[in-house]
């Protein structure tokens, strides 16, 4: 088991994970659209971060949640003209769908804030009882500046802070900085829950803080999620937990960069880093499913792999061309290989590809060790040896990445099906069903090359 340091945005710190037993929280989509390929950061991100830990023996429970109570639902099913918990039903749904399509597994547990509306409750009163938290008119509001050390997280000073609740409870608030726990019921809202302060429903932060502490209990290893909620929502969530139970939510804080527009295709009113940040308030997404529509699972997950997890990570389709000219590079090494146990000389890359995962997860130098490593492997194939490929695949599994070695052997028999489907369409001069089946096997990562001796399956890119 090797010593794996992450970084903690509190302290600004590598910090080692320090118990066998892992618990991740990782915030997951707010479910009111479908999601965009920067909400798919985190989720890869969390999931290959779980592979690594349980490959080096930790146990590890990774928890992503889903936020299906939320003003940005109420206001895309009033726009849409659908219940709200319809719609929230439905997205939830899209997103299942169209992250599996990732193929990296499911987290242990994907809990929803309508399943936890009573914990939340208990939490809400737990923080009233402590003075942390008072009721006003049907809301409930975390008292601020009654927790020493507010905005150690994000490092912001307290004076400077807006919790970006606008003007809504102002006039009930004690002090502007308190931010909403729980929220009376308003007329055009389709739904509620029964509470001790009357109908209502819970604030946005309360929902996480709850939802982590009933299924990794308090001080699990990491608490995870993109940098754009560190403030307020993470910050948050840890004063709730500390001012309610007196002990620390999470020991880490971890937390991914923003996927980035090139400026020519940032949004014109806004300037700056802003402007090329993707998010759905902006308009400026990309859908998840057309991503994989246009480059495959294999493609986006080594493009993400490729970034450091921290760092902002430009989203461009040369950044994705390259990420799929370095798959087919793989599977060109892996036919190269033999089954069996990589010769004794190569053991030294495969550990170093471990060592730069355990330091602060960094995917980028672990993907240039494994290029030396196919490097390597390469030369003694030349040579004419027999190269087996044990330590690939064992590198490869880490990143969600083993069917590449699959694929080496040739394409699976529903490939083959699709390709076997689109010549009967061809055949039939349906080329509407044909183009249709060549697209869809190019988003699973094969091209079909029609040539004199008739079509030929091949790994997208070669």
């Amino acid at each position: 088991m090797r010593a794996v340091r992450l970084h903690d945005t509190r302290t600004g710190e590598l910090l080692p994970l320090s118990r066998a037993r892992i618990g991740i929280y990782a915030c997951g989509p707010t479910v009111y659209s479908r999601i965009h390929v920067g909400n798919a950061r985190p989720f890869v991100v969390f999931s290959l971060l779980k592979r690594f830990l349980e490959h080096e023996g930790y146990e590890v429970a990774l928890v992503a949640n889903i936020t299906d109570i939320n003003d940005k639902i109420y206001d895309a099913a009033r726009a849409a003209g659908v219940a709200s918990d319809a719609l929230a039903r439905e997205m939830t749904e899209h997103y299942e769908r169209d992250t599996a399509r990732l193929e990296l597994g499911r987290p242990d547990h994907e809990p929803k804030a309508t399943e936890y509306v009573e914990e939340i409750v208990a939490l809400i009163e737990a923080l009233i009882a402590r003075e942390h938290a008072y009721e006003a008119g049907g809301d409930v509001y975390f008292r601020v500046r009654s927790l020493d050390g507010y905005g150690g997280l994000s490092h912001q000073d307290i004076e400077q802070m807006d919790q970006g609740e606008g003007v809504e409870g102002s006039e009930r608030k004690e002090d502007p900085l308190d931010f909403a726990l729980w929220k009376a019921r308003k007329p055009e809202e389709d739904t509620s829950w029964a509470s001790p302060w009357g109908a209502g429903r819970p604030g946005w932060h309360i929902e996480c803080s709850a939802m982590a502490e009933s299924l990794l209990g308090l001080e699990f290893a990491v608490h995870g999620g993109g940098s754009d909620l560190i403030f307020p929502h993470h910050e948050n969530e840890a004063a709730q937990t500390q001012g309610a139970r007196g002990r620390p939510l999470a020991r880490i804080w971890m937390h991914n960069g923003m996927l980035e527009l090139p400026d020519d295709e940032a949004p014109g009113p806004v300037a700056g880093d802003e402007a090329r940040k993707m998010s759905k308030s902006l308009g400026n997404v990309r859908g998840l499913a057309q991503v994989l529509d246009g480059w495959g699972r294999d493609a986006l997950v080594t493009y993400f792999c490729e970034g450091h997890y921290r760092q902002p990570l430009a989203f461009t389709p040369a950044r994705l061309d390259e990420a799929a000219r370095r798959v087919t590079r793989i599977r060109e090494a892996g036919r190269r290989l033999v089954p069996g146990e990589s010769p004794p000389e190569l053991a030294p890359l495969q550990e170093a590809f471990f060592d730069a995962l355990a330091d602060d997860f960094n995917t980028p130098r672990a993907l240039a060790v494994m290029a030396d490593w196919i490097r390597e492997a390469n030369g003694r194939a030349d040579r004419g040896e027999a190269v087996g490929d044990a330590g690939l695949r064992d590198m490869l599994g880490v990143l969600g990445l083993e069917n590449l070695l699959a694929a080496a052997a040739g394409p699976p028999p529903e490939i083959v099906d699709l390709a076997e489907r689109r010549a009967a369409a061809r055949a039939e001069r349906d080329w509407a069903t044909a183009d249709s089946l060549r697209d869809e096997l190019r988003a699973r990562g094969w091209e079909v090359r029609d040539g004199a001796g008739g079509p030929e399956l091949v790994a997208s890119g070669t």
